[in-house]
């Protein structure tokens, strides 16, 4: 038997009833009534429960298109950005001198290694393990020259066994304006590993709680300072001494390369927000940091300029090393006078080696890679 059209009527105007007042039932429709009932399965329930919880933060490109996120600071623009750094280098290279260099740099305000902007003065504290207060105001007076060790450098030399991680948080619950903390040495801390953990776990779990901390606090940089390999590597995040465990959970790597003895020393930087490039520093009297050049891009260049002296005479290694310390090409009769008549066979020979470049008849300069952009940081954080 058919329905007539005012029953028809009647019938769904009932189903609309019944669905608004229905609270959080499924709603009611002229197809739900069977002999099986009309519920979903509880399982089938579960599974969707599930997977919206699971999916609950997938975002898509509309959304990101549209946002507009804080840009990335720095404590020393080019080199340490906000998050986890790893400083890696052999003992007794000069990585405390370095560290504390740019944490009194940061905390006065001025230049970091002589050289790199860092805007005005900002907080910082250092966890120096390995250090009294005798050795730490000798340094600061040495770093400082004559200037006095600013108040906003702070400095704890002891912590509680097994509490680093808490007394960094309970010192930005105070101070939250902290721009770099360095933790002198990782190792100092580096707990054993738990029963059942292999070394990449202890090292992961390490590094990814010390990373939660600098994550906490937005703008803030967590500087390690740790040992390297002793055995040498083609990779220099593979210098990292222990698993990779340490190297994954960091957001950023900085390695000091220095031969002992060498007042010449490498910093090769790479990260997941850093460009990944090489720095001539030069260590002056043993104590003092500076970066060889006036800014990155120049320091990055005299790092290829101190591989094309190697292995180089006396004389070649003075006139590339004048010639690319030049701002404009150098006339040939520049050179001759300087060096004698016979730097014109050296201008011929380094040219043909590639390490001169003539860009006019009589003119030389030092071939350097193409500007780069990113080896462009503003200062202010």
């Amino acid at each position: 038997m058919t329905q007539t059209e005012t029953e028809r009527r009647a019938s769904a105007a009932i189903l609309t009833v019944i669905n608004e007042i229905g609270g959080d039932e499924p709603p009611v429709t002229s197809h739900s009534h069977s002999s099986h009932g009309s519920h979903t399965p509880p399982e089938e329930e579960d599974q969707e429960a599930e997977d919206a919880a699971l999916l609950a933060g997938v975002r898509d490109g509309a959304w990101l298109d549209v946002q507009d996120f804080p840009p990335l600071r720095w404590a020393v623009p080019g080199l340490v950005p906000e998050g986890l750094t790893l400083l890696v280098g052999p003992p007794k290279a000069g990585k405390s001198w370095l560290l504390a260099n740019l944490l009194l740099s940061i905390a006065y305000g001025g230049r970091a290694l002589s050289r790199l902007p860092v805007g005005p003065a900002r907080r910082v504290l250092y966890l120096a393990l390995e250090d009294g207060d005798r050795r730490m105001q000798s340094r600061c007076r040495i770093i400082l020259d004559g200037d006095p060790i600013p108040g906003r450098f702070h400095y704890l030399t002891t912590v509680p066994p097994g509490r680093v991680t808490a007394v960094i948080e309970a010192w930005m619950r105070r101070h939250p304006d902290t721009a770099m903390i360095v933790l002198d040495t990782l190792g100092k801390v580096m707990p054993p590993a738990m029963q059942g953990e292999s070394s990449y776990q202890r090292d992961y779990r390490v590094g990814s709680a010390l990373k939660r901390v600098a994550d906490a606090t937005p703008g803030l940089s967590l500087v390690l300072i740790h040992h390297d390999r002793k055995a040498a590597a083609e990779d220099f995040v593979d210098s990292v001494s222990g698993t990779n465990g340490l190297a994954g959970s960091a957001d950023s790597i900085i390695v000091l390369a220095r031969k002992r003895k060498s007042e010449e020393a490498v910093l090769k930087v790479t990260g997941r927000d850093v460009p990944e490039d090489e720095y001539a520093l030069r260590l002056e009297e043993g104590t003092r940091w500076v970066l060889d050049g006036e800014d990155l891009r120049q320091a990055a260049a005299n790092v290829e300029r101190r591989e094309q002296t190697q292995n180089l005479g006396d004389t070649s290694t003075a006139i590339l090393d004048y010639i690319g310390r030049q701002a404009e090409p150098v006339r040939a009769a520049e050179i001759t006078d300087k060096f004698g008549k016979s730097a014109a066979e050296y201008l011929r020979r380094l040219e043909q080696s590639g390490r001169l470049h003539k860009p006019r008849r009589g003119l030389y300069v030092v071939p350097s890679t193409a500007d780069d952009p990113e080896l462009d940081f503003d200062s202010q954080n």
